[in-house]
């Protein structure tokens, strides 16, 4: 039965919706920023800017973020042209593995690398009995192209199947060679994409906080530096200078992304669309044998961090005795708390990010309200801001006279801030996909604009809400440079725990409560795909197909 409306009675909730996310983003983004923008004083940027250590944490932190981002921006666009344009075996695996890395808890991929890498790591020490360390640059090198390549490959991807490969086959056909047209017409059109995932990439090393904690050593960086101020000295002032430091070129690079990726959709549509029954051309079989072979590494690499996590949770004494044993399992069970506030948080945290994405989606894109091109910005400004400095700005500006410091409210509205910008980017795209005529069509028939999204838009988009809420309840499980200013006796995490038995050696431990987190992560995914396969009134299955990872 079609439901009657009558016409403007969504007015008065539409007009309180757009308020609710204007309040939201002004209140928990902008005031923070604002509020650790005036706790910089002069004293303190004078003390910081004199100072070789901080010159030096400037420079570390620059090195590392040029470093990761050519290796991981590399890295993905190999494996993305082997798997779309390289005809490599077993396609559909290797295009699998980054997503599988993708839909992990991201401080699960720093403790699997010690458990490989460290001195007493598997393959460092059981597999080529070395007695080396790969702690600091090398190995924090090592860690985040591993890390952040899945992030390259998604985007380049899609930048590579946009790409008409009747202009390849028309180079060829004109007596190119392969490299001459890989040279001369595949990667300059792919240049737009290598730009926006470089960027994309920049911003996330910067903000990066546990792989440099956990494995940079001696090599300090700007995001260990901050926490390392406000939590080890009480330094106020010097840690909001540093969070300036590590905040001016994040948005810097936030802003030409954001111009980049506008020009990039009219570039993109001047290109052509997908090549349909046109195959690109094949390259060498030696190329694609060198192809299959990088693939194969990167894929081992990825499943041996997985087998590291398992086998960790299971051996009696990591590099020392792998017998097996549940010993450290069982004893995972005394961090209970810790796992149910982890899972919880996360969950509120992604069910409140989905809706507040879809909400200003919605208010974005398809309605007229003032102020549109702001609310877009301040919901996607805390994807320039590094996650660290997140819990500082909330710690500084919600201990006065809003006194959210030490309750859970503050952990889940962190995490809904660190994560809203991926849920409004996978909604927006959701609803691009959708023909406005349904949007006039209801509105013709007297339906209010809160009941097109109500009615229309959020049913068909349903599967990007599930995507924007899988993929943040598994980051949120992990995350820990967004929470670790926040934690307290009364609500501890499963993240901070993991990062402390890593620094007392208790590697079995650590690993089995990662293990725990991954089989969450990895559940919700399953449940994610079997609600969506009984919406199709298809068989369930789990599938990452559902997450399009081309909205990200």
């Amino acid at each position: 039965m079609m439901r009657t409306y009558r016409p403007g009675s969504g007015q008065l909730r539409l007009f309180l919706l757009w308020t609710a996310v204007a309040g939201f983003c002004l209140i928990f983004i902008v005031y923070p920023l604002a509020t650790i923008a005036f706790a910089a004083d002069d004293a303190s940027w004078k003390t910081v800017c004199s100072s070789p250590r901080w010159y030096g944490a400037a420079v570390n932190t620059l090195l590392c973020t040029v470093l990761s981002t050519g290796c991981a921006t590399v890295t993905g666009f190999i494996y993305a042209y082997a798997v779309t344009r390289g005809a490599v075996p077993f396609k559909r695996f290797f295009s699998f593995i980054p997503l599988l890395h993708l839909m992990t808890p991201p401080f699960v991929s720093g403790l699997a690398f010690i458990l490989l890498f460290g001195r007493q790591g598997f393959i460092t020490q059981t597999v080529l009995r070395l007695d080396v360390s790969l702690y600091g640059l090398p190995g924090l090198l090592i860690a985040q192209t591993l890390c952040f390549f899945p992030v390259a490959y998604v985007i380049l991807k899609g930048t590579l199947e946009g790409i008409h490969a009747s202009l390849e086959q028309a180079a060829r056909g004109i007596g190119a060679g392969p490299f001459r047209v890989f040279r001369t017409v595949t990667l300059p059109l792919c240049l737009p994409g290598l730009v926006s995932a470089a960027l994309f990439i920049s911003i996330s090393v910067l903000s990066d906080f546990g792989n440099p904690l956990l494995i940079g050593g001696r090599f300090r960086v700007l995001a260990v530096e901050v926490y390392a101020q406000l939590s080890g000295w009480a330094n106020t002032g010097t840690s909001a200078v540093l969070g300036m430091l590590l905040l001016i070129p994040a948005l810097l690079l936030f802003t030409v992304q954001r111009v980049l990726l506008a020009k990039k959709r009219d570039q993109i549509a001047t290109i052509g669309s997908r090549s349909g029954a046109v195959q690109p051309p094949l390259p060498p079989k030696p190329v694609r044998a060198a192809l299959t072979v990088f693939c194969s590494c990167i894929a081992l690499l990825t499943l041996a961090h997985f087998a590291a996590i398992i086998m960790g949770a299971f051996s009696r004494i990591w590099g020392v005795d792998a017998s097996f044993t549940t010993e450290h399992l069982a004893n995972a069970i005394r961090f209970k708390r810790e796992l149910w506030n982890s899972l919880r948080f996360a969950a509120v945290a992604a069910g409140c990010t989905a809706v507040l994405s879809s909400v200003s989606a919605f208010i974005v894109s398809r309605t007229h309200l003032p102020f549109g091109k702001l609310l877009d910005t301040a919901v996607m400004l805390p994807a320039a801001i590094p996650g660290s400095l997140v819990g500082l700005a909330f710690v500084l500006a919600f201990n006065g006279p809003i006194k959210l410091t030490g309750t859970r409210t503050i952990i889940v509205v962190a995490l809904i801030v660190s994560y809203v910008p991926i849920g409004y980017r996978i909604m927006t795209s959701t609803f691009a996909q959708i023909r406005r005529t349904l949007d006039d069509g209801a509105r013709s028939l007297g339906a209010s604009r809160i009941g097109v999204f109500t009615d229309i838009l959020f049913p068909l988009s349903f599967r990007g809400f599930c995507a924007a809420f899988v993929f943040c309840f598994v980051q949120a499980t992990g995350t820990l440079s967004t929470v670790i200013f926040l934690v307290s006796f009364k609500t501890p995490l499963t993240s901070v725990t993991i990062l402390n038995l890593a620094d007392q050696g208790d590697w079995g431990e650590a690993a089995a409560l990662a293990l725990i987190l991954t089989v969450a992560a990895f559940g919700t995914l399953a449940i994610a795909s079997a609600v969506l396969a009984g919406k199709r009134k298809t068989p369930s299955r789990f599938s990452f197909s559902f997450f399009d990872t081309e909205r990200l």
